[in-house]
């Protein structure tokens, strides 16, 4: 069964990406997300649609504005200039390390090397590594760690080199 939160990033997803659908299944439970094209006045009408009937009542509809008049995030204030921002690629969870007693993946002052994991954005219970895609010194490092992040939210900025 999804959770109202799952069902909400899932819908933002699908809205920002203007994807044409999702579909979901977990636990006999699936869920479908159509977000064909919209006009500016129309709204989007994801619907859950249980494939065998639960024995409660699952989610009903979910309405949300079109992904038009969602704004996208804006760059941290203080943002050095000559930085390149690396970005969360996804909605979720920013983790710093691999596990809670372990040493974070980098620190500010690191170099790092492009391909090189920086750290653990965790969507729906999956762990997505998020690898520099430049070469250079960290100089900074936004989110704190098990801090919620959007998507196209800058997670590091480097310095190249």
């Amino acid at each position: 069964m999804f959770s109202f939160e799952q069902i909400k990033e899932l819908v933002e997803l699908v809205g920002r990406h203007r994807l044409y659908a999702l579909e979901v299944e977990r636990a006999g439970f699936r869920l479908k997300i159509s977000g064909e094209a919209a006009a500016p006045h129309r709204e989007a009408t994801p619907a859950a649609v249980p494939a065998s009937p639960p024995a409660t009542p699952g989610p009903a509809e979910i309405s949300t504005a079109p992904a038009a008049a969602t704004p996208a995030p804006a760059a941290p204030a203080g943002t050095a200039p000559g930085l390149q921002t690396v970005t969360s690629p996804i909605v979720g969870t920013f983790y710093s390390a691999p596990s809670p007693d372990s040493e974070p993946f980098v620190h500010v002052g690191d170099r790092v090397r492009k391909g090189q994991v920086l750290c653990i954005v965790e969507a729906m219970k999956l762990m997505n590594e998020i690898e520099s895609d430049a070469e250079g010194v960290v100089a900074e490092i936004y989110p704190q760690n098990s801090q919620p992040v959007e998507y196209g939210e800058p997670l590091f900025g480097i310095r190249p080199d």
